[in-house]
Parts: structure tokens; C-alpha cells; sequence
């Protein structure tokens, strides 16, 4: 089986298979044959690289890769992460950084704090450059591999939407993983993942990797991050901190939501088959909100209301617009302030 011809002319730095039109394309199968009659040996003659036919890799694990030195484990540097690295040499073109597993790798000039010198060290950010080495950058990226973001399209070719990402490099999204065509200025909630040749790339099928099973320890009342993806009649779907999904009821919301923003957000509700209810609102923040609710109607009738812990769930409702359960909460919540007291017959303001 013929082996696809992968070049590093200018967009293809990414390696993509000459099929899908590269302009040097042409070019590189004209000299395919001629470098391999004239040096079998060396398939990278004119920097025409011929390489074994790419394999889907599975997403990688938000957990760190863990290896021993000296009987003691250390976190494995990879690409698509932020590090703290240190400076073991300056050079007239940048300064090259102690990547421990990766070697030491170059953070060009233009990047280089000033007054950065050897034993000092430096966050950055790693990715492979046009020609697939390792390089380091300080620019912040606005998603590291194994994470989610709401990412503007720069460019459409025939590799696939160019996206950016907050470094120089823009990120790939390959035609193969677009949910749907994507367009030039449009903004798509894409997960970062690094290819089989640890180029990181961008994917818009998210829910090939959003979770929805009981393999979580979240728990009720837990702050959680979100992100807004996606709307259903009973309301708003949202990644919960880079990994299951969750959802938003629309009668609980009371503010507008968009598509890809990005929100803190609480864990309502695990439910038996460990899907996850949410709510922008801490537990406390709504018992508040009912408390305030009962507090406004004594206001508004002479400080007493003729509901207590026993009146029937729909009189409660019809008065305040939630269930016995949250009113007898708020109730409780009130009295130990000493803000009312419960009567026989109902409740009265302090």
C-alpha cells in the first residue's frame, strides 16, 4: 500500500496528505519516485517527507502523564500545556528552555521577556512550529489541549477552518471534524486534541468527547465553570468544567444566555443515572431569593401572612410562586434570624 506524501509547503506544515490539493502537491509526486530511485535511504531528500498513513488518536486524557526519576514522580511535559520553564541558554534569536523529557526548546526573540537571563524562569506555552518542532511562546492561548472554546474562524482553505486561538499559529480544524461547514468570521465551541504527530488541532463534534454518564464526582452545591452550548425545550446545555455536560432549566434562568459564553454556574442536582441538573445560583443565593419573596408580601399585607409549614402546597404557590419544600426552608431561615414568627395560623413580621 502506497504511503501518502506528506510536505511542509506552507499551509501543509500540518502535514496533510497531498490528496487534498496542496499546491506543492504536484510537485512532490513528480519527485517522489526520483527521490526514492536515487536515495532509498533518505525519503526526506528536498524535504519531501514520506510518512507512514495517519491514524485517528483518541482525545487525550485531561490527566497529566506521569513518569518515575530517581524513585520520585514527575509530571511529563507534552505539548498543548503552559509551563514554568527555566533558561539554560541565550542565543542571538531567543533563548532555549530546560523541557526536561522534550529536550530544551527555543523561545524566539520576539516572544523573550526583557532582562531574561540563564537559571531564570518563564511561563510558556508549547506547540509544534511550521517545520513540527517543539517551540515555546509566552503568548496565552485562549484553550490548551484537553480543553474547550468558543473560537472565531479566520480563514477557510482547502485544509480545513483556520481558527484563532491567541497565537500567532492559528489552529486546524480538519474538514473531517466540522460538525458542519464552518464560515469565515462565524465563532464554533471546538475541543483542542493533538493529532497522531502531536500537531494540535481543533474539532467541532463535541459531543464525541463531552461526557453524559455517571463517571463524575461532582456533587450538589459544587461551583462549577460553564459553557453555554446549546439550547433544548427544557433549556440550555453547557459543558461543566471542561468535561461532562449538564443542564440550565429555562424557568431557573432569569438572564440572557448565548451560545459559547462562558459562566460560572452550580451543581443542582446529580440525578440517579448521573446526569447533571444545574443553576447559576448557589443554594444560598436562592433561599435567599425565596426569603426576599416571603419578606416583600409581609411588607405589602401588614406583616402577616395566613400560610405556615402546613398549609396545602398549592396555597403556598398561589401566594409566593414556589414549593412548600423551598417555603418552609425560607420560613426556617427567617426565624432563626428572628426576622418573623410563626403563629398558629401563619407567619408575622417581627
Amino acid at each position: 500500500m502506497k504511503r501518502p506524501i506528506l510536505c511542509h509547503h506552507r499551509r501543509c506544515d500540518r502535514g496533510l496528505p497531498s490528496s487534498f490539493g496542496c499546491p506543492a502537491a504536484s510537485a512532490a509526486q513528480q519527485l517522489r519516485q526520483f527521490c526514492l530511485d536515487h536515495d532509498p535511504g533518505s525519503p526526506s531528500v528536498l524535504r519531501l517527507h514520506i510518512l507512514p498513513a495517519p491514524q485517528r488518536k483518541r482525545s487525550p486524557s485531561l490527566r497529566p502523564r506521569i513518569h518515575e526519576t530517581n524513585g520520585s514522580p514527575k509530571i511529563m511535559i507534552k505539548i498543548g500545556s503552559t509551563y514554568d520553564l527555566e533558561v539554560v541558554k541565550q542565543t542571538e534569536f531567543g533563548v532555549y528552555l530546560d523541557a526536561d523529557n522534550l529536550g530544551e526548546i527555543l523561545l524566539p526573540t520576539k516572544h523573550t521577556p526583557d532582562n531574561l537571563s540563564v537559571g531564570d524562569t518563564v511561563e510558556v506555552f508549547l506547540y509544534l512550529n511550521s517545520e513540527d518542532r517543539p517551540i515555546a511562546t509566552t503568548q496565552t492561548p485562549k484553550a490548551e489541549v484537553g480543553e474547550f472554546a468558543y473560537l472565531k474562524v479566520k480563514e477557510y482553505t482547502q485544509f480545513g477552518a483556520f481558527l484563532d486561538w491567541g497565537l500567532d499559529k492559528d489552529v486546524l480544524v480538519p474538514f473531517a471534524e466540522q460538525h458542519r461547514p464552518m464560515t469565515v468570521g462565524h465563532s464554533y465551541i471546538v475541543f483542542l486534541y493533538l493529532d497522531n504527530q502531536d500537531r494540535i488541532t481543533a474539532t467541532s463534534k463535541i459531543d464525541k468527547v463531552v461526557q453524559e454518564d455517571d463517571q463524575h464526582d461532582f456533587y450538589p452545591q459544587q461551583k462549577v465553570d460553564l459553557i453555554i452550548a446549546n439550547s433544548t425545550e427544557l433549556g440550555f446545555k453547557a459543558i461543566v468544567d471542561q468535561s461532562h455536560w449538564g443542564l440550565l432549566y429555562k424557568d431557573e434562568v432569569d438572564q440572557r444566555l448565548s451560545f459559547g459564553q462562558s459562566i460560572e454556574g452550580y451543581i443542582k442536582y446529580i440525578r440517579e443515572d448521573g446526569k447533571i441538573d444545574l443553576s447559576l445560583k448557589s443554594g444560598q443565593q436562592i433561599r435567599d431569593n425565596y426569603s426576599q419573596v416571603i419578606l416583600d408580601y409581609l411588607r405589602d399585607h401588614n406583616g402577616y401572612a395566613a400560610v405556615h409549614d402546613k398549609s396545602p402546597p398549592a396555597q403556598i404557590a398561589d401566594l409566593f410562586g414556589i414549593s412548600k419544600g423551598q417555603f418552609k426552608k425560607a420560613i426556617g431561615g427567617l426565624y432563626k434570624q428572628k426576622v418573623i414568627t410563626i403563629e398558629k395560623d401563619g407567619i408575622r413580621l417581627v
